[in-house]
């Protein structure tokens, strides 16, 4: 596979993810929703897998959903709390993820952020602070940028203006202790090393939310292998972050010396250390990126634009930073220091190479 430099997007798959799946599948395979006995023992899997997900998360079984990925926990989210509230206003930061943004639809106000991607704490209580907000969302770190977002400041303005509170923390379940005072948190298995297509709502208790449509059936299985995934990456979080941490500061110290019109953006933070993304003036960013792959490095752009869309990231943008030529890396356990340093080697040339490509 060569080294897979993409964690931000999806994390490879646990082997304890692996390992619970098989042997969930033996018992899980039946319609935890009916009283025969296959189906009980399909219940009582799904059960523990909840009590195990809910310890981590440190909420409740009955306060955590499963869902089909972490897109669809937020759109739960946000048309739950509509319902109920009988409120449409979504106000959101300018660097939520998309499907944030797409839940949120006509009915959102946009709140600005610094130019490393911090949220402006003042416009975002302003724009609260109207009867027709039905929620606000400020994710837990930047999926583009890693830039932590300050969350427990951000939930006493919500709940001082009575507005609950959605926390996409996608890019921090299993890998940091959450923030608290929120009032929702979505998240995607996906992330922390499970299966694609199971997700988590986390919806408090005394907070008004209805599920907006039934939940269909359950992948017991793939629930189950993302609960075990999820407890075993979080007991590994807090030596890995310290690792990670390392290799994230060399990558930005390196990129910035080595590579000539470079901006290396976002804010690190050792809490969160995983995402390094960089901007590179007069490049291509889908020529570097299969450069790189052909090089045998799976990265991803930290920008929608590509030669023939010409449509820059939203969330670069609203930084104010550059929105071309634009790499996102984003690290793992597998990933070792051996592969970060070959990838800084190479990177320089195949910059230079994209850039005659184009001509300069």
């Amino acid at each position: 596979m060569g080294v897979y430099l993409d964690s931000a997007t999806a994390v490879p798959p646990h082997p304890v993810a692996r390992q619970a799946f098989l042997a969930a599948i033996e018992d899980g395979w039946a319609d935890p929703g009916r009283l025969y006995t296959p189906s009980r023992r399909a219940r009582r899997l799904l059960d523990a897998a909840r009590e195990t997900a809910a310890a981590v998360l440190g909420v409740r079984p009955d306060e955590l959903h499963f869902t089909s990925g972490g897109s669809d926990a937020v759109r739960r989210a946000v048309e739950g709390v509509r319902r109920s509230r009988d409120r449409r206003v979504v106000v959101h930061t300018a660097v939520e993820h998309s499907s944030v943004i797409k839940a949120a639809g006509d009915a959102a106000v946009s709140v600005p952020v610094s130019r490393t991607g911090v949220v402006d704490l003042p416009a975002l209580e302003l724009a609260i602070n109207s009867p027709e907000v039905a929620l606000a969302a400020v994710q837990s770190a930047n999926h583009e940028v890693g830039t932590v977002q300050p969350v427990a400041a951000a939930a006493e303005l919500c709940a001082a203006a009575g507005v609950p509170l959605l926390v996409d923390a996608a890019q921090s379940i299993g890998r940091v202790p959450l923030p608290g005072g929120w009032s929702l948190l979505a998240g995607s298995a996906r992330k922390w090393g499970g299966p694609a297509g199971v997700g988590v709502l986390a919806v408090r208790k005394g907070t008004r939310w209805e599920s907006p449509w039934d939940d269909g059936a359950t992948d017991v299985p793939a629930v189950v292998a993302a609960a075990a995934s999820l407890r075993a990456a979080a007991e590994e979080a807090q030596k890995e972050s310290v690792r990670q941490a390392a290799l994230v500061a060399e990558i930005r110290h390196a990129v910035a010396r080595s590579v000539p019109d470079v901006e290396v953006v976002g804010e690190p933070d050792e809490r969160l250390p995983h995402i390094v993304t960089f901007s590179c003036l007069y490049v291509d960013g889908e020529v570097l990126l299969q450069a790189l792959d052909r090089a045998g490095f799976a990265v991803s752009s930290g920008s929608a634009c590509t030669s023939d869309t010409l449509r820059p990231s939203h969330v670069l943008a609203a930084m104010g930073v550059l929105t071309h030529g634009n790499v996102r890396v984003s690290l793992h356990s597998g990933v070792s220091a051996e592969d970060v340093r070959t990838f800084l080697g190479v990177l320089p040339g195949l910059v230079a190479e994209a850039r005659a490509e184009a001509g300069l």
